[in-house]
């Protein structure tokens, strides 16, 4: 079983958790890896109906990790493109899989920790997470991320979250469609748990129909979205090596304030 996660497929159930608590669950490239391979297998597996998506600790995601963020900032264009189309086949993986997904968020999801809830058919949140799409804040944009989180909240909603990164916390995720209910921490449990009893209910292969009926009849094809992610990839590498991304890169790596915000600060925190 891969370190960076932990796997449980008791019965008809794959439940994937994040398990890097220490840096709160952040994506580096092992984690991607495997969670795109824990995602295939369990879509393989006849005896799995529904994959449940979690964290261990206090955190959903907290999106990139520290580590890979500073070796991605001294990596070149190509390198950063070859690594934004891996983290854009897990989005696509989840997004697309056969079978019926739920994200139990418990707790902050930010970047792509949001993507991955986007991603979920069911979102059940804790009452205490909070949610941010905070690439600008580094010189960056929620590239490979953006076509599943547009889905799930809108253009409009998604304009507003892109250019401000703002923090939301988890009613707002609720009335912005980002999570589908909204329950304290200590419910949570009971409410993937109802949620499950209801997928129990269904028939498996009917489910999988449906599930590519709402994404056929909404214009989402995996074909359509790989085309799509190969220019987001390219984008978000771009981005990553041109003076504003390395700066904010760098700003963030030595904990002190971008250029930017020295320069003309808009708003404390």
């Amino acid at each position: 079983m891969p370190k960076s996660l932990l796997i449980d497929r008791s019965g008809s159930i794959a439940r994937i958790t994040l398990n890097r608590p220490k840096v709160h669950n952040a994506f580096d490239e092992a984690l991607i890896a495997d969670l795109t391979a824990a995602l295939l297998d369990a879509e393989r597996d006849p005896q799995v109906r529904v994959v449940v998506l979690s964290g261990t600790g206090t955190s959903f995601s907290a999106g990139a990790d520290l580590n890979w963020m500073s070796s991605m900032a001294q990596a070149s264009e190509e390198e950063n493109r070859r690594d934004s189309e891996r983290l854009a086949l897990l989005m696509r993986t989840l997004n697309f899989l056969a079978k019926p997904t739920v994200a139990r968020v418990n707790g902050p999801a930010y970047g792509g920790g949001v993507g991955l809830i986007a991603c979920c058919d069911i979102a059940i949140a804790a009452d205490s997470a909070k949610f941010g799409l905070t690439e600008v804040k580094l010189g960056l944009v929620p590239a490979v991320i953006s076509p599943y989180v547009i889905a799930a909240i809108g253009a409009r909603a998604a304009r507003r979250l892109f250019v401000t990164g703002e923090i939301f916390d988890a009613p707002e995720a609720a009335w912005l469609n980002l999570v589908h209910e909204v329950v304290a921490a200590d419910q949570l449990d009971t409410a993937v748990d109802r949620v499950l009893d209801w997928l129990a209910r269904g028939g498996p292969q009917a489910q999988i129909e449906a599930k590519q009926l709402a994404l056929r009849m909404s214009g989402a094809s995996r074909q359509h979205a790989k085309s799509i992610d190969m220019d987001n990839a390219a984008l978000i590498a771009r981005l990553r090596v041109a003076a504003e991304g390395q700066e904010g890169l760098n700003a963030f790596l030595n904990k002190r304030a971008p250029q930017w915000l020295a320069a003309a600060p808009i708003a404390k925190e």
